[in-house]
């Protein structure tokens, strides 16, 4: 006999294929209930409703997108790596647009956590760029910058590709973007170094962590850098 947890793998397989297929980029829960052969009742007690649904197959989407960063080993060069994410990023989107747009388009009453677990890995490779002294700004600043650029970029390409269809310009805002965040600080772009080294030292703590201090000493100190580093504090152009 089917497990509810064999029924619930159906059933968001049965919504993406029928998401993948609709031209409104919706999915009728009857449909979904009678590809799997269950009734609604079972939705609703597997899913709450039709909102829990798409969250489920949203989160999906989260695995599918991690699977395709997993098969791409990291390498020693930080930069690049984030650089390739950015293209891998908008592949996924042009190669999966409804369930994109899933992920990541608002939607009311969502409880999805497809994007923010997409944000965390985003901020964790500029973690390792900071780590190695190329990035400018605080790694959850630098991935707010570049994941508004990635999604606004990507989404407008689904909803619009006869208006967004020029293909250089992907890599023209990537260019922008990482331009504000990455590189090594200097004087004149963040009015001291101490800026760069508290955010390369704070990155080299969260990827490495230290042996040298007590766990009250080592929370101290991140509270320090952190301060050090903050936004606004020495640059705001």
């Amino acid at each position: 006999m089917d497990t509810d947890a064999t029924i619930r793998a159906a059933m968001i397989e049965a919504a993406l294929r029928q998401l993948a297929g609709s031209s409104d980029h919706d999915v009728a829960t009857r449909a979904v209930c009678e590809a799997v052969g269950v009734t609604q009742p079972v939705l609703y007690r597997l899913f709450g409703d039709k909102r829990g649904l798409l969250d489920a197959v949203a989160d999906h989407g989260y695995e599918r997108y991690t699977a395709l960063k997993t098969a791409k080993e990291r390498t020693e060069e930080p930069v690049a790596d984030l650089l390739a994410g950015w293209d891998g990023h908008m592949a996924f989107a042009e190669e999966n647009p409804a369930l994109y747009r899933l992920m990541f388009a608002p939607r009311p009453g969502s409880h999805s956590t497809a994007r923010k677990q997409v944000f965390d890995l985003l901020v964790a490779e500029l973690v390792r760029c900071a780590a190695v002294g190329a990035l400018k700004v605080d790694p959850r600043i630098a991935a707010e910058l570049i994941l508004s650029a990635n999604v606004g970029l990507a989404l407008n390409q689904i909803a619009t590709p006869s208006l967004f269809d020029d293909p250089t310009v992907s890599h023209l805002m990537r260019d922008a973007v990482f331009a504000r965040v990455l590189g090594r600080s200097s004087a004149a772009d963040e009015g001291d170094g101490l800026r760069s080294v508290a955010l390369r030292l704070r990155a080299q703590l969260d990827l490495n962590g230290t042996e040298a201090l007590e766990l009250v000493e080592t929370a101290l100190l991140v509270r320090w850098l952190d301060r050090i580093a903050a936004p606004g504090r020495d640059d705001t152009t």
